[in-house]
C-alpha cells in the first residue's frame, strides 16, 4: 500500500515523479479497455468485420459516458484538494460525497435513456442495417454497467487528488487485466460474441469501482466517503460542475470533431482519407495520454498548496509540469516528424494506406511540439479552481477554432484539399497555445499575488 504523501512538505520534484509514473501508466492501461474489446471482436469467426464496425458505432456513446464522469471527477477532485490544503478535510469530504451522489444520478439517467432509445441513438451515430444488430446487442449490455463505469472513472480521481496515484493505478490495472481474461472466455468459449465483450467490460469496471470505493471508505485515505455526505448539495456542486465543464467539453466534442473531419474528407477525398484520419486521431490520442497523466499527477500538488496559500510551491509545481510537458511533447514531435511511416505502420499493414498517410502525419502533428504549453496552462487553471479560463481554453481550441477551420482551410489554401483539411489541426493548435499562454501568465501572476497578500 502506498504511504500517505505529504503534499505540502515533500520536495515538489520528488512528489511529481512519484505521482506521475502511476498516473501515466493508468492512462495507458485505461485505453486498453476498448482496444482489447476491438481486437477480440475483430477475430470473431465469419462476422468479425461487421461486429467490429457495430461496436465502433458505440464508441461515441461510450466517450460521452466517460465525459459525464469527468464532469464530476475533474471538477470536484481539484476542489477537494484545495480544501485539504486549507485544512478543511470535512468540506473536502462533503465535496467528494456530493460528486459521488451526482455520479449516481447521472448514471441512472444515462441508463434509462440508453435502455429506451438504444437503437435510435445508434442509428444517429452511423449504424446501418448490417451493423445495428451488433451495436444494439453490445450497448444493451454495456449501458446496464453505467454505474460501474461512472464509479470507476469518476471516483478514482479522488484517490489521485489525495496523492495516492499508485492506488488509483492499481484499480485501473486490475480491471484491465480482468477484462483481458474475460473477453476470450465470454466471446469464444461461451459464444456470446459482442454481448460477451460488453459483459466482460462491465464486470471489470465493477471490480475497479469496488476497489475504489473500498479504499475511499477505508482508514488509509485522507478523505473518506461517508454515507451522510452522499447527497446533492448544490452549493458545493455548482463550483465543481463549472470547473468540470472544461474536461467535459474536451471529451464530449471528440465525437463531433471526428464527424466534421470525416464529412470534409469524404467531400474532397475517399476512403483512404477517412482511414488516414482514423490513424491520425488514434496517434493524437496516444500522444496525449502521457501529457494527461502528467497533468493528473501535478493537480493534487498544485491544488493542495494553492489551498494552503503556499505560492512558492504552486509556482514550482507549475514550472515542473510545464518543463515535463514541453520536453515530452517536443521529443515525441521530433520522432513523428522524422519517422512518420513507423508510426503509421503501427496502425495499419496496408502499404497503400501507409504511403497515403505518412505525409499527413507531418501536417496534422506539426504543432504537437508546443502543445505541452497549453496542457500545462489549462490543467493548472483547473488545479487552482479557475473554471472560467479553463473552460474558455477548452472551447477555443475545439469549438471556436478547429471545427470552423476544418471547412475554411480547403476553401482558402491553394493546395491539395485533403491536406488542407488536415492543416486545420496545427493552425488551431498554434492559435490556441499562444492565446492560452498569454492568458495564463497574466491571470496566474495576478492570482498568486492576491493569494500571497491574503
Amino acid at each position: 500500500m502506498q504511504n500517505k504523501p505529504d503534499l505540502g512538505r515533500e520536495p515538489v520534484g520528488l512528489l511529481l515523479r512519484k505521482l506521475a509514473i502511476p498516473t501515466i501508466t493508468a492512462q495507458l492501461v485505461n485505453m486498453l479497455y476498448n482496444l482489447i474489446d476491438r481486437i477480440y471482436i475483430g477475430h470473431i469467426e465469419d462476422v468479425g468485420t461487421q461486429a467490429l464496425t457495430g461496436v465502433g458505432v458505440c464508441l461515441p456513446i461510450i466517450m460521452m459516458i466517460s465525459a459525464f464522469a469527468a464532469l464530476a471527477a475533474m471538477g470536484g477532485a481539484p476542489r477537494a484538494s484545495i480544501e485539504m490544503g486549507r485544512g478543511d478535510n470535512g468540506k473536502a469530504e462533503r465535496i467528494m460525497g456530493s460528486c459521488a451522489a451526482l455520479l449516481a444520478v447521472i448514471s441512472l439517467v444515462i441508463t434509462v435513456v440508453l435502455v429506451i432509445w438504444n437503437r435510435p441513438l445508434l442509428l444517429c451515430f452511423g449504424a446501418n442495417d448490417e451493423t445495428i444488430a451488433y451495436a444494439s446487442r453490445y450497448m444493451s449490455i454495456y449501458c446496464l454497467g453505467t454505474i460501474f463505469v461512472q464509479g470507476a472513472l469518476g471516483l478514482n480521481a479522488y484517490i489521485t487528488a489525495q496523492g495516492f496515484s499508485r492506488v488509483s493505478m492499481m484499480t485501473v490495472l486490475v480491471g484491465a487485466v480482468l477484462n483481458t481474461l474475460l473477453d476470450p472466455l465470454f466471446i469464444f468459449v461461451l459464444n456470446m460474441d459482442v454481448q460477451g465483450a460488453a459483459l466482460a467490460t462491465i464486470i471489470s469496471q465493477a471490480v475497479s469501482a469496488a476497489l475504489v470505493i473500498r479504499f475511499l471508505t477505508g482508514d488509509k485515505a485522507h478523505l473518506r466517503l461517508r454515507l451522510p455526505n452522499l447527497r446533492l448539495d448544490w452549493r458545493l456542486l455548482g463550483p465543481c460542475v463549472a470547473l468540470g465543464l472544461s474536461p467535459f467539453i474536451m471529451q464530449i466534442t471528440e465525437s463531433l470533431i471526428a464527424v466534421c473531419f470525416n464529412s470534409s474528407l469524404l467531400k474532397y477525398g475517399d476512403t483512404l482519407a477517412v482511414g488516414t484520419m482514423t490513424i491520425l486521431s488514434s496517434l493524437m490520442q496516444f500522444t496525449m495520454l502521457p501529457l494527461q497523466g502528467l497533468a493528473q499527477a501535478a493537480q493534487p500538488i498544485i491544488s493542495f498548496n494553492f489551498g494552503a496559500g503556499n505560492t512558492q510551491r504552486v509556482r514550482e509545481g507549475f514550472r515542473l509540469l510545464l518543463i515535463c510537458c514541453v520536453v515530452y511533447a517536443m521529443s515525441f514531435w521530433a520522432l513523428e516528424m522524422l519517422f512518420p511511416k513507423v508510426f503509421v505502420g503501427l496502425f495499419t499493414p496496408d502499404p497503400q494506406l501507409v504511403e497515403y498517410a505518412f505525409p499527413c502525419v507531418r501536417i496534422y502533428m506539426l504543432a504537437m511540439g508546443i502543445f505541452g504549453v497549453q496542457m500545462a496552462c489549462q490543467q493548472t487553471f483547473v488545479a487552482i479552481g479557475n473554471a472560467k479560463c479553463s473552460l474558455f481554453i477548452a472551447c477555443l481550441r475545439k469549438i471556436l477554432l478547429l471545427i470552423p477551420l476544418i471547412y475554411i482551410m480547403p476553401a482558402i489554401l491553394p493546395i491539395d484539399k485533403v491536406h488542407a483539411v488536415f492543416w486545420a489541426e496545427p493552425v488551431a493548435d498554434t492559435i490556441s497555445v499562444i492565446t492560452a499562454a498569454a492568458l495564463f501568465f497574466h491571470v496566474f501572476r495576478k492570482t498568486l499575488r492576491q493569494l500571497g497578500q491574503n
